[in-house]
């Protein structure tokens, strides 16, 4: 019985061998390129020679990404390989000749984005490749039929995809990469690649995680923990700053669990990394589940205290009721997660905690949903992520007795209501803070900026603030931002240690000309010229 990835192409990966040279190795390699003529057998007279006529690497690409940081990162490595290889990136998914999209499996609404997106690609007669989680944990789904996959551990070869599906043929890339039997965390940290701000990096430290919670579809994608050793990821941040980012982002499915799987932790990288921090940039840690955090409690107050780590943690806790937490499958109680929050916002006053609440689990009853409800009382979360609960196929909380739906809508709508009923921000106003400016607002009238706890600060949209750390007076609050006068005749600082790469310019190819624009006498010609010659030899 043929298998749902069948096509006219036999699966990539046996065209591929780990003894081939990666696409880095090629991109330097072909650098010193001398075309030689191919041996071809002569063709019978009279019998037309058969050459594709498609010229992968001339075309351009739309490239969207939905999801968590993690997500963003493997999407910025995608955009970047491409344009080292000669595709133009374009924001324009009219303009497009491919789209590139890669998923979320979270929750339904977003992989309903994505398969929309298909849908709205096939009928504008656009190729598609699908990346990311849903197609890595279900490729065999329907409407991923006769699509070219990327799995999660294959963003490398993004390339050789793209270059097929251009041709008209739909390959698969979904195995595992290994060493020596041991899962390895994924692509390699230093591939080219397009930042969507390029003054934030976003670094994976780890990917897949130790937990299996009952509702997550994630963990069929991304599977066990797999860490990226210290010495990568601290070459990583160093060449960043030298591309003048001023902000790094750490992320994941679980930075706590970071280490565990290559005999070290969380604390002993943070300390590698704030070395390479200079004066005035930042470090964010990201989300981190109250089981691993609760064993490194003393040193992450101290970290978490350094001047140049933002004072921020996301810690989830889905539920206050430890009998919905154990069908959940969380590995902790209530009470672990209070003794986390106690601990940090003693010992690092002004510490910003943000949470993620799940409403309707199921089996959870009113007295359940209560306890969570006085849990957001007492601690006023400033950032709270309120998630209606959305049975993922395959996962084991599908299976089991449903909250009706009305009530889980209900229940969201209580606990959203709480949450917009307390202001976190306006003891705040008068006081003067110094911010790092980052990126615009979402209605470009301002641009934000981020005080010392990560708290959102609008500033006045002027050129020379972007990527500074300035000084301002605090004057408004709302409920997710504060707004901030610059003080006058303050120090505007400069953190970056080198000129910031330009929007759409690709990380460790700083030759790369911009989006939609002309390329300069790059790898990427290079590249072209070697297929443009390859296909004129082949015709001789």
């Amino acid at each position: 019985m043929p298998a749902a990835c069948d096509s006219l192409l036999d699966d990539i990966e046996d065209m591929v061998t780990s003894h081939d040279p990666t696409p880095h190795e090629r991109q330097f390699a072909r650098r010193s390129i001398v075309p030689r003529p191919r041996k071809h057998q002569l063709q019978p007279a009279g019998e037309e020679l058969q050459t594709d006529s498609v010229i992968p690497g001339t075309q351009k690409v739309w490239v969207r990404t939905w999801g968590c940081s993690h997500n963003s990162s493997d999407g910025e490595y995608m955009a970047g390989q491409l344009a080292a290889s000669g595709y133009k990136i374009t924001e324009n998914p009219s303009d497009a000749d491919l789209w590139l999209l890669n998923s979320c499996t979270v929750k339904n609404p977003a992989e309903d984005h994505f398969r929309n997106s298909i849908k709205k690609a096939q009928e504008q007669n656009k190729k598609v490749v699908v990346a990311g989680c849903v197609p890595q944990a279900q490729p065999r789904t329907d409407y991923l039929k006769d699509l070219s996959i990327i799995g999660v551990q294959q963003i490398d070869r993004v390339v050789e995809v793209v270059d097929e599906a251009i041709k008209g043929h739909s390959v698969r890339l979904l195995g595992q990469k290994k060493e020596k039997g041991k899962r390895l965390g994924g692509a390699r940290l230093d591939l080219p690649k397009i930042r969507k701000n390029p003054l934030i990096e976003i670094i994976s430290v780890n990917t897949g995680c130790l937990n299996a919670c009952t509702y997550c579809k994630t963990k069929h994608a991304r599977g066990d923990l797999a860490s990226y050793p210290i010495e990568e990821l601290v070459e990583r941040a160093r060449q960043s700053f030298q591309e003048g980012i001023c902000e790094i982002w750490l992320t994941s499915e679980d930075t706590g669990a970071y280490g565990r799987d290559i005999g070290t932790d969380l604390p002993s990288l943070l300390w590698e990394l704030v070395k390479e921090i200079p004066e005035g940039a930042m470090l964010r840690l990201g989300m981190t589940n109250p089981p691993y955090i609760l064993e490194h409690l003393e040193e992450m107050v101290r970290i978490l205290q350094h001047p140049r780590v933002y004072g921020f943690l996301h810690v989830p806790v889905q539920s206050a009721s430890d009998s919905v937490l154990m069908d959940m499958k969380r590995e902790y109680c209530c009470a672990d997660f209070r003794r986390v929050i106690d601990f940090l916002q003693e010992r690092v006053p002004g510490i910003t905690i943000a949470t993620d609440i799940i409403c309707g689990f199921p089996g959870e009853t009113e007295e359940d949903f209560e306890q969570t409800m006085e849990l957001v009382r007492q601690y006023r979360f400033p950032s709270l992520f309120i998630n209606q609960f959305y049975p993922r196929p395959g996962t084991p909380a599908a299976k089991m007795e449903q909250v009706p739906a009305h009530v889980k809508k209900q229940r969201t709508k209580e606990l959203s209501a709480l949450f917009h009923s307390y202001k976190p921000y306006d003891h705040k106003i008068g006081e003067r803070q110094r911010v790092l400016v980052t990126e615009d607002s979402f209605d470009s009238q301002y641009y934000v900026a981020h005080n010392k706890f990560y708290e959102q600060v609008l500033v006045p949209k002027k050129p020379e603030f972007k990527g500074k750390m300035i000084e301002v007076d605090i004057y408004e609050a709302g409920k997710h931002y504060m707004k901030g006068r610059p003080v006058e005749d303050a120090r505007v600082f400069t953190p970056s240690i080198a000129q910031p790469l330009q929007k759409g310019q690709v990380s460790g190819l700083p030759q790369v000309s911009l989006l939609d624009q002309s390329f300069t006498h790059t790898y990427a010609e290079l590249r072209q010229l070697e297929l443009v010659l390859g296909l004129l030899i082949f015709s001789l």
